[in-house]
């Protein structure tokens, strides 16, 4: 073999090797929503059901989905798991208005179109404001999310009438750390205590030594709130 030959073989490679990596962190998929471009970042498992589950992803303030992507992958090819994670209208905070329910059914249908999956097995992970936002979306939308776990996260009190309105009680999890300065466990508590007086059954539980981190303890924090998903499906007759 030629060293030209040598060559083209080792770029050829590397073009492979680059685009299969590419595809394993995912891709960014744009489409119109009322007329406005919106983006969300993809990731298929190699091996999964015909109709796998589908896990939404809501990242933090001041990042992107890509952000979540990451330290999901390795479960998600494990487990045969669809990752979305939507990228908020601005990305320091989601918005009841531009990334409503409808902006998530949107999504959903998207990706839809590419990858049949299954709709009762439809699950919403998030972390921070991903996390406030991801219980709500979960309440207003309970007849469509199978289950709800999220880290360092609650409901703000101007929005418990979300929780009234909800028409299912949707499973919710969420996990927090006792040094999180940005949710104390109080805080948190208070919201578990609401769910619980309007007939929900929340899971709380608290990571001690933890802080706001997440990605730190991304693994821990990951397994926890899969197993609590592997648990729940929505049904015809779901009253859960």
């Amino acid at each position: 073999m030629t060293r030209i030959s040598v060559i083209t073989s080792f770029v050829v490679l590397s073009l492979i090797v680059a685009s299969t990596a590419s595809a394993k962190a995912g891709k960014e998929v744009t489409f119109d929503h009322h007329d406005v471009p919106r983006s969300y970042v993809l990731f298929e498992p190699e091996t999964h059901d015909d109709v796998p589950p589908l896990l939404l992803l809501l990242h933090g303030s001041g990042r992107r989905g890509d952000s979540l992507i990451k330290p999901w992958k390795k479960l998600a090819e494990a487990e045969g798991v669809v990752l979305v994670a939507p990228n908020s209208a601005d990305p320091m905070e989601w918005s009841p208005y531009e990334d409503s329910p409808s902006f998530f059914r949107a999504v959903l249908d998207h990706v839809e179109g590419s990858i049949p999956f299954d709709r009762s097995r439809v699950y919403v992970f998030g972390h921070s404001s991903g996390a406030v936002w991801g219980l709500q979306l979960g309440l207003l939308a309970s007849e469509e999310i199978a289950a709800v776990a999220v880290h360092a996260g609650l409901v703000p009190e101007p929005g418990y009438p979300v929780i009234d309105q909800a028409t299912r009680k949707v499973p919710i999890s969420i996990q927090v750390g006792d040094r999180d300065r940005f949710f104390p466990v109080d805080a948190v508590q208070a919201t578990v205590d609401y769910l619980n007086q309007k007939g929900f059954s929340p899971q709380l539980a608290v990571i001690r030594y933890h802080d706001h981190d997440y990605y730190r303890k991304a693994k821990q924090v990951n397994n926890a709130a899969w197993t609590f998903f592997s648990e729940h499906a929505l049904t015809d007759n779901s009253s859960e």
